[in-house]
């Protein structure tokens, strides 16, 4: 993952309302959940679940599509391994900046 998309990610994961957003949809798993019954769970008004939801869809975050009537919003799980994969490959690994050599 390029540094440019991670910052859009953890831009949109920055405010606590797309936080509990996502961390909803991570629970509720590969079905998702319909737009109404997050609203439901979430006490969010439905023009700031909107506004939230596209937020964290813009950044790739989650999918919607349509079931008939029903919006349905999921988590995306290979935008969040990838994310979380940007963090953690490098761990451990030192900072790069010297050779043995130079830390002599």
């Amino acid at each position: 993952m390029k540094e440019i998309i991670a910052a859009d990610c953890f831009a949109a994961l920055g405010h606590p309302t797309r936080l509990g957003i996502y961390r909803a949809l991570v629970r509720a798993g590969d079905d998702g959940a319909p737009v109404g019954v997050l609203q439901e769970a979430l006490g969010v008004p439905g023009s700031t679940l909107t506004h939230h939801i596209k937020t964290l869809a813009a950044a790739g975050l989650v999918k919607q599509e349509r079931d008939g009537r029903i919006l349905i919003t999921r988590a995306d799980y290979d935008q969040m391994r990838g994310l979380v994969s940007f963090l953690t490959d490098d761990c451990c690994k030192g900072l790069g900046i010297f050779d043995k050599d130079d830390a002599a």
